[in-house]
């Protein structure tokens, strides 16, 4: 048997080779696809209630800051926000750290 032969034999041999590694690749893929949907989704569509939520935002809005101050919205900005906290006492925070706006049955 000639070398030559046996290296053309070897090379015929390729094609189920490639097809394996391609299927290799399909764990992966499920991986990313769970991901996705488990993190990546849930973490945009929370981003975006939360920019419409900043958007919404207006004077009067009784809201909750993201460290837990309760207050009223007395002045907004572009990028800060006015809250009275008590009687003769406001504070002024980024827009960004209100985390919701309470409603009329909390207290």
């Amino acid at each position: 048997m000639n070398l030559d032969s046996y290296a053309w034999a070897q090379a015929g041999g390729a094609g189920p080779e490639s097809s394996a590694g391609l299927l290799s690749l399909i764990p992966f893929l499920l991986i990313f696809v769970v991901f996705y949907f488990l993190l990546i989704l849930p973490q945009q569509r929370r981003q975006k209630k939360q920019r419409e939520l900043l958007e919404s935002l207006k004077k009067g809005d009784k809201v909750i800051t993201s460290s837990g101050i309760w207050g009223t919205v007395t002045n907004l900005d572009k990028e800060t926000a006015t809250l009275q906290v008590a009687d003769n006492t406001k504070i002024r925070l980024q827009r960004d750290h209100v985390a919701s706006i309470r409603t009329s049955n909390e207290s």
